[in-house]
């Protein structure tokens, strides 16, 4: 019992993690047309750092990291952190964050292949026919979408340039295939450090990252400008994106395999795409309770314990 409590709890982090990405990339589209990107990671981070700067100090209990370890926390930090950013910032600017959503539906098989190729796990046919679910489920959102009726102005349909709208998507899908790169190196993370740690570790690297364009911007900012409910949204977005949703991640990660915990992917999508519905003004028809009832019935197959499954 007390494995699958744990099993339970972990799934719980793992779900709980990625509604919130969903979230925050949904409610990122107003702050993107409020702030410039680069200024805008760089408070992410610097908002982060400050509220994780306890768990920056190294436990007695953690191992000294080897050269690959520290090169995988860079890694880890670079492509889930600093590129993941510019892409998802850049992208939703260009692009609506439901189309966001939907690109990212293709996060799940991303990471089973990746987890497949990298940490050489193997793939259950249950943990395929899952991802297979999502896809489908949220392709259905993407079908839906063309025949859907928005509030006028809303944001989530506003773009910069709509003939840039192509390169705001292949940006998302680039943020995809980061996401999938994060959550394989955070599980070979998981075995040498704690969850805490990797959180503020890996955004201490986003911040030094960011930090020249972000001054740069900063500069050329004017700050004073910014409406107050814009700083409250920036206050969630930080603490979010850099601290609840890594920490989350890792706590999950630690007891499932990579390519499973990738199936939780699927709430990404579908959180922002119901953020959109209940915050931003879109419409929910049967098509969208179908794909959501898919999207969640892919993570049920993929969760619920089979007759003679092993403990991890």
């Amino acid at each position: 019992m007390s494995v699958l409590k744990s099993r339970l709890a972990a799934y719980a982090c793992l779900a709980l993690s990625m509604s919130l990405v969903g979230s925050y990339v949904a409610l990122s589209k107003p702050l993107a047309l409020v702030f410039p990107v680069f200024l805008l990671g760089w408070l992410r981070f610097g908002i982060g750092g400050i509220a994780m700067l306890r768990w920056l100090r190294k436990p007695a209990s953690e191992p000294r990291l080897s050269t690959q370890t520290r090169v995988l926390v860079f890694l880890e930090s670079f492509l889930g952190n600093f590129l993941f950013t510019i892409c998802m910032l850049f992208g939703v600017s260009l692009t609506t964050a439901v189309s966001a959503g939907v690109i990212m539906s293709s996060i799940p098989a991303a990471v089973a292949l990746m987890s497949r190729v990298v940490l050489k796990e193997a793939i259950s046919p249950r943990v395929w026919g899952a991802i297979a679910c999502g896809a489908l489920g949220i392709g259905l959102l993407s079908w839906a979408e063309a025949d859907a009726s928005v509030v006028d102005g809303d944001m989530l349909r506003q773009t910069a340039d709509p003939a840039m709208a192509w390169l705001g998507n292949l940006l998302i899908f680039g943020a995809v295939m980061c996401e999938a790169a994060y959550a394989v190196i955070g599980k070979k993370l998981t075995a040498v450090m704690g969850p805490k740690r990797i959180s503020a570790v890996i955004n201490l690297w986003g911040f030094v990252l960011m930090t020249p364009f972000g001054v740069y911007a900063a500069l050329r900012f004017d700050f004073a400008a910014v409406p107050a409910q814009m700083w409250l949204l920036l206050l969630f977005y930080a603490l979010a994106a850099s601290v609840w949703t890594v920490w989350l991640w890792m706590t999950g990660l630690k007891s499932v395999p990579a390519s499973r915990a990738g199936v939780f992917t699927v709430m990404l999508p579908v959180t922002a795409a119901l953020v959109g519905v209940v915050f931003l003004g879109e419409s929910l028809g049967p098509v969208q309770i179908l794909a959501f009832a898919l999207a969640l019935g892919g993570l049920l197959l993929a969760t619920l314990p089979a007759k003679a499954e092993p403990a991890r």
